[in-house]
């Protein structure tokens, strides 16, 4: 199939941007690197009457530091999550987990506010910002608001986004001395999506975790916290009847969807499993 027929606009700034969807109504959508989008328009399960091109747009791009956060800009690619200093240094959970996505061509496009506004539950980057406690910054016309990721994704593929809204930035706490991540999924091949897919950062004081925040993906419609899992670690020393507790935990924490492929009981098996592999991992780097 191909896409309906529409207008095409190029923004040059946050402000043209939002006008030009203003003066769409709702009919109108975002492009920046058109990996989920533009599948979309072809199937028709998109089809919007304005295109708005958001990638000629320089406050979107970059990477700085601003104070004790990181501010990543929505129009950074996925690529660049694997080259970029700042990131490497500061935010290594997002290092550490882009070389699962999707395959090089895709990252080459694709945008970390794609991926964040479109909140798939089965991608890698929604599920970090989680784990991170990133604050989600929007621009939309009552001027700018940011969002704690904890509250922004909503339901399957809904957000805190109002129709008119632009995902600005993503700023991310600065990583501390003392902190440790971990990230890995399980799936059938390297770029399909995971059958499940965990990423955590916790601060540690050599075996003990003071505190630690445990994101899931795969596992339900929405990127997921592992609260119960994440109470039964913290305070304590990381042994082996620890973590045990936190993978008994995971029955309180993950709803995963039931699937011709892939049953439910499965898929809580696997993250028990790969929780296990993470929490040794931490362990292991004390």
């Amino acid at each position: 199939m191909k896409a309906r027929a529409f207008s095409y606009v190029r923004a040059r700034t946050v402000d043209e941007a939002l006008t030009a969807y203003a003066g769409a109504g709702d009919n109108a959508r975002f492009i920046a690197g058109g990996q989920s989008l533009v599948p979309a328009l072809a199937l028709r399960l998109q089809a919007p009457k304005i295109l708005i091109d958001i990638n000629h747009i320089a406050e979107l791009r970059g990477v700085r530091r601003e104070g004790e956060w990181l501010r990543i800009g929505a129009l950074t690619r996925h690529r660049e999550m694997l080259s970029e200093p700042l990131i490497a240094q500061f935010a290594p959970l997002l290092r550490a987990a882009a070389p699962h996505v999707a395959h090089p061509a895709i990252r080459n496009r694709g945008t970390l506010g794609g991926s964040v506004a479109q909140a798939d539950p089965a991608s890698e980057f929604p599920a970090m910002v989680l784990a991170l406690d990133a604050d989600i910054e929007i621009a939309g016309p009552a001027g700018r608001r940011r969002v704690r990721a904890d509250d922004f994704f909503t339901g399957l593929f809904e957000t805190a986004l109002a129709p008119g809204e632009l995902l600005v930035a993503v700023h991310v706490p600065l990583f501390e001395p003392g902190q440790r991540v971990a990230f890995d999924e399980l799936a059938r091949r390297r770029g399909d999506y995971a059958l499940v897919g965990c990423g955590m950062i916790a601060s540690c004081t050599d075996d003990l975790i003071e505190g630690i925040r445990i994101a899931f993906f795969s596992v339900g419609d929405v990127p997921t916290r592992a609260r119960r899992a994440e109470q039964a670690i913290a305070g304590s020393r990381l042994d082996a009847e620890r973590i045990a507790a936190a993978q008994a935990a995971l029955v309180d924490d993950l709803t995963p969807p039931d699937s011709d492929d892939v049953p439910p009981a499965m898929r809580l098996h696997l993250a028990r499993v790969l929780l296990g592999r993470l929490l040794g991992r931490l362990g292991e780097t004390a």
